[in-house]
């Protein structure tokens, strides 16, 4: 298949977690025999660029820094992008389009990407559909959804004159209802389900989990040593590194806190105001994802204390992989993984007493932590790995296009 990809954001130039999976997937997908090409925006160079199979081409609204602009400059924005995808599409001649993100992106695209009547597919990884896709100003502005007295009286004429269907033509907008998401999967049933509440007729959409590339953890050798707690996430508050660094209150002085990841300079100097009461049990510290692949197995226990309905996340995945005992919260994707006494521990959302006595009973039931290590080391193998995913999503894709053919 002749695949094009679409995400806001494509490494080295991203963010976060859905861009790599982007970039993995595709890779993946690449070295299967597919024609893969990538279109992504500007982010992170001065112009457009194109190299190899990624072309930085689209320009981004109002996200990772970018500027709001005022309706008569979105026009424009709005116009190049239209311009691009066309331009791709003429060029390339896909198949099939791979959706993943587009926070920022114009929504206009998809109206754009339907007109051509080519299977459209979306991975969904984040709340960027439940969260923010109708927060889009160009489609809110044209839908009397925002703007003031003299802005209705603006859109008002320019429909009298029919001026907006010359606009409509060069930067597409419409109503929602116009937006299809015929073939659609999520990475968890948790954000299938917060995106229906938004009121999004998913009920048929597939729900295919994250993979990572689990041969490439160094796997823990030491199962005795049980006093090296380890924290990997953006230092954010809704990762709550807090109740990490907390629960050592209650532990041991023996028990030592690694916290591996950056934030907002505000929190991150809260963290380690916090952490000063601990004295040298605590060390904050980076790592590229290169040397991520020892860090797992220099510790002992993984701590997982996010307390917002995150879709579904990579790092207990990692830290399983590694053979590391995982305990963990249980809020949005994190309840689909994570089976109490069978495959990792749980503890209650913000609670550091009640993780300091998870972390106590593990160490005080060797078995149960072998236990526990050996199924998620065997579940993440069996159902986690980066080939595995790569095939189920190959697979969607495969009846995706077959569905368009037939009708």
């Amino acid at each position: 298949m002749k695949i094009l990809v679409i995400s806001n954001l494509y490494p080295p130039h991203s963010i976060g977690g859905y861009e790599m999976r982007c970039k993995y997937i595709s890779d993946k997908l690449q070295t299967k025999g597919h024609n893969i090409r990538i279109l992504t925006s500007m982010y992170g160079v001065q112009e457009e660029q194109i190299n190899g199979n990624v072309h930085r081409r689209l320009k981004i609204h109002g996200y990772f820094g970018r500027p709001w602009l005022p309706i008569y400059k979105l026009f424009f924005l709005e116009k190049h992008n239209k311009i691009v995808i066309n331009e791709e599409l003429e060029d390339f001649k896909p198949d099939i389009i791979h959706i993943w993100n587009l926070g920022g992106l114009s929504k206009g695209l998809i109206l754009s990407l339907q007109i051509t009547e080519l299977p459209i597919v979306y991975d969904v990884s984040d709340h960027w559909i439940a969260q923010s896709f109708e927060a889009d100003v160009w489609f809110k502005w044209w839908n009397n959804e925002t703007g003031s007295s003299l802005a209705k009286c603006l859109r008002h004429s320019l429909r009298l004159i029919r001026l907006n269907k010359i606009i409509q033509k060069n930067a597409p907008f419409g109503p929602w209802g116009q937006i299809k998401f015929t073939n659609i999967y999520f990475c968890s049933e948790s954000l299938k389900q917060i995106t229906i509440n938004q009121g999004y007729e998913l009920s048929h959409a597939n729900v295919i989990y994250c993979g990572i590339d689990t041969g490439k953890f160094r796997k823990r050798s030491n199962r005795e040593r049980f006093q090296r707690l380890l924290f990997v996430g953006r230092l954010h508050e809704d990762k709550d590194p807090i109740t990490a660094i907390l629960s050592l209150k209650y532990l041991p002085d023996y028990f030592k806190l690694s916290i591996f990841g950056s934030g907002e300079e505000e929190y991150v100097q809260y963290l380690k105001s916090e952490a000063l009461n601990f004295g040298k049990r605590i060390k904050f510290t980076n790592a590229s994802s290169e040397e991520m692949r020892d860090v797992y197995a220099q510790h002992d226990l993984f701590l997982f204390t996010s307390k917002w309905e995150e879709p579904f996340a990579l790092t207990p995945l990692e830290a399983m992989a590694a053979q590391l005992p995982v305990i963990s919260t249980l809020e949005g994707g994190s309840k689909e993984l994570i089976r109490d006494g069978e495959n990792a521990l749980s503890f209650q959302t913000s609670d550091p007493e009640d993780l300091a006595k998870k972390i106590l009973l593990l160490e005080n039931q060797s078995h149960l932590r072998t236990k526990i290590v050996e199924t998620a080391y065997k579940e993440v193998i069996a159902k986690y790995n980066l080939d595995y995913i790569t095939d189920k999503i190959e697979d969607y894709l495969k009846k995706s296009c077959l569905e368009s053919k037939k009708s």
